[in-house]
C-alpha cells in the first residue's frame, strides 16, 4: 500500500490546523496521535473521507515501525510534542520522553524505511531569550541554542538529534522554528485561549510578573503554510525561522482580548512570575522569506478578532478543559 505522508501529533493545536488546511480529501495522508480527549478527526471520517487517522503513541517503537512497514511513507511531518512550559516544570520526564525519545523513534523508522524527508516542527524557545532593552536583536537560524526550561530544553535536544541523523546517516531533514502561535483549536492552557475563557466567565485574568515579557505572534494558518512551503521548496539539512512580525507584551495581548470582548481591564490580576521566565522572543525570518518566498499573511488585530469569535462559537472547547 502506497501512502506518501505520515503526520504525527495531529490532535494538537498546530498539527490539527495543518491537517484541516492540507489533508482533507486526499488519500496520501496518515495522521496519528495518542490523545483521545476530543474526537479531533471528525473532519476526516465518513464514506467520502480519504485521510487515515490512527491512535498511536509516538514512543511506541513497535507500533510506529508497523505503520512504516504497512504504508511505505515518503514524507514525515513531526508535530507530536508536549509543549506547556508550566507543566514541564512539574513533569520534565514526560517532556523528555515524548519530545526526545518520540523523535528518535520516528527518525529510526525514517532511516530504516528510506523516507525522502523528515520535517521537525520546533519552536523559537530553543534559542532562549533576548533582552527587553535591545529591540534591534533577533534570533537567526545560526543563533546558539540556550533553552531556559525543561520544555524548551527537550525541543532543543530533539532538534540536535534531527541534525545529528542528517549528518551521521545522511537522512534528509528540515526543521522549522516558529514564534508563538494563536488561532482556533488551541488548548486553554495557553495564554490567548486561557484569557478568552476567563474573560468570558468574568474571572480574574492572571498575568505573570509585570506582564512586560514580549512574544512574537503568528496566526496558526500562516505557520502551517510555512511548513508546507518548506516541504515543497526547502533544502535538506536546513533550519527555517517562522515568525509573524507581531511583537507584543503579554499585558498588551490580554488588554487586546478584553477590548475585543468589551470586558473591563479591572479583570487583570498579577501573579508570581514563573521560574526563568524568558523576557523576549523575536525571529529574523529573512531566510524563509528570501529563499522560499513565504511571508505571513494574517494581520494580528484581525487574526485576534477571528480567534476570539471562534472560541465564542465553540465554548465547549474551553469548557471541556476544566483544569485550565
Amino acid at each position: 500500500m502506497d501512502c506518501k505522508t505520515l503526520i504525527s501529533g495531529t490532535a494538537g493545536f498546530i498539527g490539527s490546523n495543518y491537517c484541516r488546511l492540507v489533508c482533507e480529501g486526499k488519500r496520501d495522508f496518515v495522521i496519528f496521535d495518542l490523545i483521545s480527549r476530543f474526537d479531533f478527526w471528525d473532519d476526516f471520517k465518513g464514506e467520502n473521507k480519504k485521510t487515515t487517522s490512527i491512535k498511536v503513541d509516538v514512543c511506541d517503537r513497535s507500533a510506529v515501525f508497523n505503520l512504516f512497514e504497512y504504508y511505505h511513507f515518503n514524507y514525515v511531518i513531526h508535530f507530536a510534542a508536549e509543549t506547556d512550559v508550566d507543566r514541564s516544570y512539574k513533569d520534565p520526564d514526560l517532556f523528555y520522553k515524548t519530545n526526545v525519545i518520540g523523535t528518535q523513534v520516528l527518525l529510526d523508522a525514517c532511516l530504516k524505511y528510506g523516507v525522502k524527508r523528515f520535517h521537525q516542527v520546533s519552536t523559537d524557545e530553543v534559542y532562549g531569550d533576548l533582552p527587553l532593552d535591545r529591540p534591534d536583536l533577533f534570533f537567526t537560524e545560526e543563533s546558539p541554542l540556550n533553552p531556559s526550561n525543561p520544555y524548551s530544553a527537550s525541543k532543543a535536544a530533539a532538534d540536535l538529534l534531527v541534525m545529528a541523523y542528517h549528518k551521521s546517516y545522511g537522512l534528509p531533514v528540515t526543521i522549522s522554528r516558529s514564534s508563538n502561535n494563536y488561532g482556533p483549536y488551541q488548548f486553554p492552557e495557553k495564554l490567548i485561549p486561557l484569557m478568552i475563557k476567563k474573560a468570558l466567565n468574568n474571572e480574574p485574568l492572571p498575568i505573570y510578573g509585570n506582564g512586560l515579557n514580549i512574544r512574537d505572534w503568528i496566526y496558526v494558518e500562516d505557520h502551517c503554510r510555512a511548513i508546507q512551503t518548506i516541504l515543497e521548496k526547502g533544502k535538506d539539512g536546513e533550519i527555517y525561522n517562522v515568525g509573524g512580525h507581531n511583537e507584543r507584551t503579554n499585558l498588551q495581548i490580554v488588554k487586546a482580548i478584553l477590548k475585543v470582548l468589551n470586558k473591563p481591564e479591572s479583570l487583570i490580576t498579577y501573579v508570581k512570575d514563573r521560574p526563568a521566565h524568558d523576557r523576549r522572543y523575536a525571529l529574523n525570518t529573512s531566510k524563509i522569506e528570501n529563499e522560499l518566498g513565504w511571508k505571513p499573511e494574517q494581520n494580528f488585530e484581525e487574526g485576534l478578532v477571528k480567534t476570539v469569535k471562534w472560541y465564542q462559537e465553540h465554548k465547549e472547547w474551553l469548557d471541556d478543559f476544566k483544569a485550565a
